[in-house]
């Protein structure tokens, strides 16, 4: 608990750090896929949903949000780039869907992910963020909570509908923020979003699982910073880079919170 006490900002990443998907893209799209006529194997799908996915980053980045610095293509509004996204990925699976059901088909998955039927907390999110809003804010009221993902504008939602929001004091969402990460500016703007008066960077912390999105986003950005991830440290360095910390990575949020509180974390 001890080496909390320098931090007045303390934030999360979302996916596979505080939420995780019960199932895989690739089934829950073929369930979902079937109901509209489209059977597709969820091998498939998910080996499809994958391929566009990245596409789709690197073509329209931040969902479409940065589309409109290319001068031949333009902006994309958000629900529109995940309807791209499906169409892709269920065409090159096989079964591809008429643009009459599409739209349908879309809302339908968006309105889906917005719920607990697609997302449950990852091992130790809710025991940490707990142990965060109380016992740590009882001896440091000037501790804020919050969520920087990359992540469309459905954010605010899923958090409410998941009950993450009730530990957090904000949460800033890539395509609203018209950043992501590992752009030094979002964390800029999660520092003003958090309205703590002359609060320095190296006050945060940032907690997420991907190591350049995450970890060394936030470093770069003069935060502090842990790593939620399986993987060994010698794996890691290999592919990432020096710059992480062994003794800042671990497996879950469980065994974060666990050193926490044996007060072996050292920054």
């Amino acid at each position: 608990m001890r080496s909390l006490k320098r931090f007045r900002l303390i934030t999360f990443d979302v996916t596979n750090t505080l939420l995780q998907f019960r199932t895989s893209p690739g089934k829950q799209y073929g369930e979902i896929g079937a109901l509209f006529g489209a059977r597709c194997d969820n091998n498939d799908l998910a080996k499809n949903y994958k391929a566009n996915w990245y596409k789709m980053n690197r073509d329209y980045p931040n969902f479409g949000r940065d589309s409109s610095s290319s001068t031949t293509t333009p902006k994309m509004e958000w629900q529109q780039w995940w309807r791209k996204l499906i169409a892709g990925t269920f065409a090159e699976s096989g079964s591809g869907i008429s643009d009459e059901k599409l739209d349908n088909f879309t809302n339908h998955l968006l309105e889906l992910y917005k719920t607990t039927i697609c997302w449950q907390p990852c091992n130790g999110s809710i025991e940490l963020l707990n142990f965060l809003s109380k016992d740590i804010k009882s001896i440091n009221s000037d501790l804020q909570l919050g969520v920087i993902a990359n992540f469309d504008p459905r954010l605010d939602v899923l958090l409410k509908n998941t009950k993450i929001d009730r530990y957090l004091d904000f949460a800033l969402n890539s395509y609203d923020a018209d950043v992501e990460k590992p752009q030094k500016e979002i964390f800029d703007k999660a520092i003003k979003k958090s309205g703590l008066a002359n609060l320095q960077p190296d006050e945060c912390l940032h907690i997420g699982d991907g190591p350049t999105t995450d970890y060394l986003g936030a470093k770069e950005a003069g935060w502090h910073s842990a790593l939620i991830h399986e993987r060994s440290y010698p794996y890691l360095v290999k592919k990432y880079g020096e710059d992480i910390n062994r003794n800042h990575i671990y497996p879950s949020l469980y065994d974060f919170h666990k050193k926490l509180s044996d007060d072996q974390v050292v920054w």
